[in-house]
């Protein structure tokens, strides 16, 4: 856990970044949940993110896959391609997330794909679908989020007030 991989972003996107200065392969990660959890992202774009998450340490005491573990990689995957969509100027804030559970599993690694169902000026949906190692859907899960004007000096007030 916590260790670096790589992130294959488009290039479009990394010359965006870096005409800013910021060095985006550098600062991404899952944030501190995902990290927790071992979220591993491998592919971002507005288009499809694409990670993976092991079974094991985000179990529920029955030993299957938590719910809210599959709700946490649909969530960090439907808001990285609502990032990637918002671009620099936005920032994604997730405003509705549903999941349907379809089966149980208790080893292995996961992988959850996001596909965008609608990207607007102030909304994104992501459809998100999580498979087991045999390709055997395991969750669908849906987001919307808020598409809000980034703060320049890097100061946004995520309480809105």
């Amino acid at each position: 856990m916590g260790e670096q991989h790589a992130v294959k972003f488009p290039q479009e996107v990394l010359d965006e970044y870096a005409a800013l200065g910021i060095d985006l392969p550098s600062l991404f990660s899952a944030g501190h949940l995902g990290e927790r959890m071992d979220i591993r992202i491998l592919e971002a774009s507005a288009e499809r993110v694409v990670a993976t998450m092991p079974v094991e340490g985000n179990t529920q005491p029955y030993g299957l896959l938590h719910g809210g573990a599959s709700a946490v990689l649909a969530e960090t995957l439907g808001s990285v391609g609502a990032m990637m969509h918002g671009g620099i100027t936005k920032i994604a804030v997730g405003v509705d997330l549903n999941c349907t559970h379809h089966r149980g599993v208790r080893s292995g690694l996961v992988t959850g794909v996001a596909t965008p169902v609608h990207r607007g000026r102030s909304t994104t949906t992501y459809e998100i679908v999580i498979s087991d190692e045999q390709d055997r859907r395991v969750c669908t899960a849906r987001l919307t989020c808020l598409l809000r004007d980034a703060d320049p000096a890097g100061a946004q007030n995520p309480a809105g007030a």
